[in-house]
């Protein structure tokens, strides 16, 4: 009936139709990301198809998968969502985010064929969500009062990090690389100030941690290649106006003469800037725009090292790590920061010449300088680094870790059955089901390895039942083990944004009961 009141291209699905809809959107997104989960996870290849590109990137890095996918369906929009939000604020788990998140809609659904409810399912779990988190702050570890055995916890986070990534056979190599490129920071979390150059070449071992900050850029022509105690000024400015550029204009001359006077005022006009520049006193310039060839042999002429076409990305980090401020006039010296260094020079890395800028004013930058075999191992190797450092930011601010290997997944699930008997009415099967959902984690890792699942997951659970509590699935041997003997650790912030923003928009996604897709507003013809 009330299609008769909508505007033509408005389409309702209702009840059930918008649930089922939501329900399998959502579950197919997780399905797609959950063979990636774990350190024997797998990988996906992603193909561009536009007609003018047709690159392709290999990996099992959930936000990045579920970035690259295009989807229709508006319940699998809000699991992109959450795992971009995971990426954002931790870093890791985005695929842990968003299998979780479907296995609980997947309990959801057998729920409502059991008549229940969707406001009474999502009561049942936000109860469920509370004891879960209550002994998630239980089993957490605090060692950031001793520095030692806290940087041996971030050791074992990164390393657990980087477990199912490409890296995972250098995981330890790679982890103290994370590790001592964090704690420069000072516990800022500035991660501007960690830089990541990837050169094709070598093999991942030889990457390595840099002291400063490398400019992947060539120095100019006939100019210094190492000046000490540098001062540099750091400009987004054009130097390039000493060619004619007339725009939107016509310019009638009789003779030729007249052409190279203009050629010639636009030259005195570059001087000018350029003399302008050299007053700041600095010996070394900066531009993220070109410079050209006049500019560049007047900076030669004065011993000054100049620097083109550095871009936005690096002319912004430079300003942080040397101090500088980015200036785009000259007029007044006086009011402008020169940065800092106590040295710049070239140096090689691989067949490639790079600047390195050493000792900079702000201390904790750092460049990491990965090595591979092509751009996709690289691509990839940058990523799981990436993880790694933001997981380890997050660690800093936030120092409590756990055990992993399904070890918390268990237990929380644990500590909700233990509260569904004292739970009346059928919230008490909304909760069995939340529980259901977070055992379901260790269960799809194990099958990732190609384990017995079941038997692994029931062994785990009667250990944890009889006090064994640290226990978790050992991936590499296919068996329960001790993770505090096997070092393996998460960042307790983590899995509390796993738990917390799956549940949360589980439960948005089970509230809905119509879908309406509005068509745009037509075009009326008689005003075109």
């Amino acid at each position: 009936m009330e299609q008769i009141y909508m505007s033509e291209g408005t389409s309702v699905d209702k009840g059930e139709n918008a649930r089922l809809s939501s329900f399998i959107g959502a579950i197919a997104i997780a399905d797609l990301v959950k063979t990636t989960l774990g350190p024997k996870g797998m990988d996906k290849i992603l193909q561009r198809v536009s007609e003018h590109d047709q690159s392709i990137s290999v990996t099992n890095d959930g936000a990045t998968i579920l970035r690259s996918i295009h989807i229709d369906n508006a319940a699998a929009k809000v699991l992109v969502d959450i795992a971009k939000v995971q990426d954002d604020e931790v870093g890791d788990g985005t695929t842990s985010v968003a299998v979780l998140c479907g296995e609980l809609l997947r309990e959801a659904e057998h729920l409502v064929a059991q008549r229940i409810h969707p406001q009474t399912i999502a009561a049942g779990w936000r109860l469920a969500r509370g004891y879960a988190r209550q002994a998630l702050e239980e089993a957490a570890i605090d060692h950031s009062s001793d520095a030692d055995k806290f940087r041996q916890d971030l050791f074992l986070i990164a390393r657990t990090t980087l477990s199912s990534k490409v890296v995972t056979h250098e995981k330890d190599y790679f982890a103290n690389l994370a590790v001592d490129a964090v704690l420069r920071l000072k516990g800022s979390g500035n991660l501007d100030h960690i830089q990541i150059l990837k050169k094709s070449g070598g093999l991942l071992r030889e990457s390595y941690l840099e002291d400063g900050f490398l400019l992947d850029k060539k120095i100019g022509v006939g100019q210094p290649r190492r000046i000490e105690k540098a001062k540099i000024l750091v400009a987004n400015t054009s130097m390039d106006t000493d060619k004619i550029k007339i725009y939107g204009s016509k310019v009638k001359v009789d003779s030729l003469f007249k052409v190279s006077e203009i050629e010639e005022a636009e030259k005195d006009k570059m001087r000018n800037k350029v003399d302008k520049i050299i007053a700041h006193g600095c010996n070394v310039f900066i531009n993220r725009q070109l410079i050209y060839n006049l500019p560049e042999s007047i900076f030669s002429a004065k011993g000054i090292m100049a620097i083109e076409h550095a871009d936005f990305e690096g002319v912004e980090r430079l300003a942080a790590v040397t101090g500088a401020d980015v200036v785009s006039t000259f007029d007044h010296p006086e009011l402008v920061t020169l940065g800092e260094c106590d040295v710049i020079e070239e140096v090689m890395i691989g067949e490639d010449t790079v600047i390195r800028l050493g000792g900079c004013k702000c201390g904790d930058a750092c460049t990491i300088v990965l090595r591979g075999a092509n751009s996709q191992v690289l691509d990839e190797a940058e990523r799981a680094l990436h993880d790694a450092l933001c997981i380890l930011v997050s660690t800093v601010k936030e120092p409590r870790t756990i055990y992993g290997g399904g070890c918390t997944e268990i237990l929380m699930a644990q500590a909700i059955d233990a509260r569904v008997g004292e739970t009346p009415g059928k919230k008490a099967l909304a909760m069995e089901a939340f529980a259901r959902a977070l055992r379901q984690l260790p269960s799809i890792v194990a099958d990732n390895g190609g384990y017995d699942s079941a038997e692994l997951v029931t062994q785990l659970r009667a250990a944890h039942a009889k006090g064994l509590n640290s226990y978790g699935l050992d991936l590499y041997e296919g068996k329960v083990k001790c993770m505090k003997d096997l070092g393996v650790m998460e960042s307790f912030k983590s899995k509390l944004m796993v738990l917390l923003s799956a549940s949360e928009a589980a439960e948005m996604i089970l509230r809905v009961d119509d879908i309406i897709k509005c068509a745009p507003r037509q075009r009326n013809e008689d005003y075109m």
